[in-house]
């Protein structure tokens, strides 16, 4: 098991054990999947390439990468699906937010 599957479990189970609402919850894994994108995005773009090499070494790029890189088959369509479901979710939290707002 590598250091990124490490790192996802350790950030799911502190946002589930911290943040007891399902609404908290994806909130937080979504912006954990926000924060490696935004990672990938310095890492690809900003030209030092020993800030490069510590963010490769150490932070994924996305969930879905994770998923992909630890497993195969039947596991990954079914992991993927709770990752879209997850974001569809997030998105109806957005929405909801946004339309309350205005």
């Amino acid at each position: 098991m590598g250091f990124d599957v490490f790192l996802l479990v350790i950030l799911i189970v502190a946002g589930i054990c911290f943040f007891r609402k399902l609404d908290s919850s994806v909130y937080f894994i979504a912006s954990v999947d926000i924060f490696f994108r935004i990672l990938t995005f310095i890492r690809d773009n900003l030209g030092v390439s020993e800030i490069s090499k510590f963010i490769r070494e150490y932070f994924p790029e996305s969930i879905p990468s994770i998923i992909h890189k630890h497993t195969e088959g039947i596991l990954t369509t079914m992991l993927m699906w709770i990752y879209v479901a997850m974001f569809t979710v997030f998105l109806f939290y957005i929405c909801r937010i946004l339309w309350k707002k205005r």
